[in-house]
């Protein structure tokens, strides 16, 4: 597949930067001041995320009940003489139906936040920040694959993400990792420290501790791999971590905000921890917050890693990423002052396309451009399903890959082509690719891509080409 040669400094802030050009954008005068502009245009809550269901209610709500359901059920039922038989004893029509409606609460939940995170990258007069947004949120992932997760998914991108985009890379941190829908998501809420006054009551209870937050912490989020600290570090920060989980939620805990982050001294393991050589003395929820916030202090070289891959290439430029680590460091943490660094940074500026796009940036850009106003009747949670990346759901801690072996497959591409003429039939007879095509990528349409479009067979033809061109596929 050929590329395009040569992109111009304003198709790269519309589409590499930003999220695709709208054809009525004016094309940007000055591109690099265009980006950091937009930083005082990001809204942090849009309507549509304001408007979403309360996660921690429907979780509430169903827990509530599954409660209810249980008990009524010991008052009429004889309870099963063992554990293997209460296992084995089958859950009541009642129960079936309390968890099929959760589940069907979630999905519709999660739905109509995927609904909410399109329209905002439609309507953002931020795209670039927009962009980061997605870019955090898949830093920071979780994975909408069990009931609990997927209520939290929409409200962890909206509550955890959207408010630090433009602030420092610790608060981030600390929302992210606090937030009940990561807390659920690596199985925080269960962990408890061996030598903790909740274990030592029950000691026949079958909790522990969990080590799974401390090392995605320490691994993906913070220091990144192979960066020195040892299976030992990663338990010690465990046990610094043990009590971190939701209120509101749980045995006896009817009352609080399961939106919000709880501490329970009863689980948190006693004592001082030693965490890549520093002593860390501090009493109870303090303790994994003074770690955490350590390591997020030395994270400069992992984030300055990812942010050059997404922006100049699969293969970082090692200059680019020192001299965003520099301006990390420098700046404490800062992230307009990382992203300004970026901007003013010439390997992010390359002439050649340097990004293939991910199904979700595909779509984002495919529908600004088309003019789409909002998506509207489109199901884009199935439609991301379809084109192999279901939002909020990567499937694994390390969230969806960004490189181009990951998503140029040709299946991959078979299925955005007909995507592609799915989203076109609409605009066929009041769009003009020809016209069109030039708009979103100015001064840099490739002359076969243009020639190709002007022979199409119909209108709708050619604007599901221009969407599957090497010059629309790349950015």
């Amino acid at each position: 597949m050929a590329q395009s040669p040569v992109l111009s400094a304003a198709a790269i802030a519309l589409n590499r930067f930003g999220l695709g050009a709208r054809a009525d954008d004016p094309v940007p005068a000055v591109p690099g001041r265009w980006l950091t502009d937009q930083f005082a245009r990001f809204e942090v809550r849009p309507p549509n995320f304001a408007a979403l269901a309360d996660a921690g209610e429907v979780v509430q709500r169903y827990r509530e009940g599954q409660q209810a359901i249980r008990q009524m059920a010991r008052q009429t039922i004889p309870a099963p003489a063992t554990t293997e038989a209460s296992a084995a004893t089958p859950a009541s029509p009642d129960l079936k139906a309390a968890r099929k409606d959760f589940r069907e609460d979630v999905q519709a939940l999660y739905r109509a936040g995927v609904q909410a995170r399109i329209d905002s990258a439609l309507t953002t007069p931020a795209p670039f920040v927009e962009r980061l947004v997605h870019f955090w949120s898949n830093h920071f992932c979780i994975s909408a694959d069990n009931p609990p997760v997927t209520a939290f998914a929409a409200a962890f991108e909206r509550d955890a993400i959207r408010p630090h985009v433009l602030g420092r890379f610790a608060d981030m941190a600390l929302a992210a990792e606090r937030h009940p829908a990561m807390l659920f998501y690596l199985n925080q809420v269960q962990s408890i420290g061996p030598d903790s006054p909740a274990a030592v009551r029950n000691p026949d209870r079958k909790r522990g501790l969990n080590e799974n937050l401390a090392r995605e912490i320490m691994e993906l989020h913070t220091l990144g791999v192979r960066s020195g600290y040892t299976q030992a570090d990663v338990t010690e920060f465990a046990r610094a971590l043990t009590g971190w989980s939701v209120d509101g939620l749980g045995a006896g805990r009817s009352q609080g905000d399961p939106n919000t982050f709880a501490f329970r001294p009863r689980q948190h393991e006693p004592g001082t921890r030693t965490i890549l050589g520093k002593t860390y003395a501090q009493d109870g929820e303090a303790q994994g917050r003074a770690a955490l916030l350590d390591f997020a202090a030395a994270t400069a070289t992992h984030i300055a890693t990812k942010l050059a891959r997404h922006f100049a290439g699969d293969t970082p430029p090692p200059a680019l990423v020192a001299r965003l680590a520099d301006s990390f460091t420098r700046s404490d943490g800062d992230l307009p002052t990382v992203y300004a660094t970026l901007v003013a940074s010439p390997e992010c500026w390359i002439t050649a396309p340097t990004k293939f796009k991910t199904p979700w940036e595909w779509t984002v850009s495919a529908l600004r451009g088309l003019g789409y106003p909002e998506a509207g009747q489109l199901q884009i949670a199935a439609l991301q399903t379809q084109l192999g990346q279901s939002v909020w759901k990567p499937g694994a801690p390390a969230g969806w890959d960004d490189i181009a072996v990951s998503w140029a497959g040709p299946d991959a591409l078979l299925r955005r082509v007909e995507a592609a003429q799915r989203l076109a039939a609409p605009f066929a007879g009041r769009v003009d690719a020809r016209t069109l095509a030039p708009k979103l990528m100015p001064a840099s349409l490739d002359t076969a891509t243009a020639e190709q479009i002007a022979r199409a067979e119909s209108p709708a033809g050619a604007l599901a080409l221009m969407l599957v061109a090497p010059d629309f596929l790349r950015r």
